[in-house]
């Protein structure tokens, strides 16, 4: 089946059969595409799974039948051929793939080894968490504010004797220097 058959069976345009295509949803056989296959990959990548071909069988309504409360209710019905047992299946898996035994153990070790990892290289200190970095940065943050909002109040008397705005300047240039070298030294006391 070429691309503008199979957008046809999906009722998608040819563009969004290309899309697939580039994200690598659709499987080729040379240049047909293998259709059960790519309806396979649709049903597992795409959101809504891939939508049905053919309408399900239902039967009409006869009388004034009560509508059903639930909208998830008034969605079950069986399929041709469909028991109620596949019905429930259908149902409960929606359009999540399951995986058999071995792959689900795989999936579940690898997750595992992974946790495992983190942890490892938390405890080693290579990984920190990002709550506690924004909390001790937050507090080198208040540390110097604190100790610039507090320059005026200590050196207001030494700046007022400044005779010329380079006299004042230097002086400035002073002060904010040492409240640095004060904080830097702060800082490398505190790291062990």
């Amino acid at each position: 089946m070429n691309q503008s058959e199979y957008a046809a069976r999906h009722s998608v345009s040819r563009k969004t059969v290309t899309k697939w295509k580039e994200r690598g949803w659709l499987v080729f056989d040379g240049d047909s595409i293998n259709v059960e296959e790519s309806d396979k990959l649709l049903k597992r990548y795409r959101r809504d799974g891939a939508p049905a071909v053919t309408p399900s069988v239902t039967q009409e309504r006869k009388g004034n039948k009560r509508k059903t409360v639930t909208q998830a209710a008034a969605e079950v019905t069986l399929g041709a051929g469909e028991s109620a047992d596949e019905a429930a299946e259908r149902i409960l898996t929606g359009n999540v793939q399951l995986l058999d035994f071995d792959e689900a153990r795989c999936f579940k070790e690898n997750y595992l080894g992974l946790k495992a990892q983190l942890e490892y290289d938390r405890d080693s200190g290579q990984v920190v968490d990002v709550a506690e970095v924004a909390k001790a940065v937050g507090n080198e943050y208040a540390k110097v504010r604190t100790r610039l909002l507090s320059i005026p109040a200590e050196q207001a008397p030494r700046l007022h004797r400044c005779k010329t705005p380079a006299e004042l300047q230097d002086m400035l240039q002073e002060v904010i220097t040492e409240a640095l070298e004060e904080l830097t030294r702060d800082g490398a006391g505190n790291q062990t």
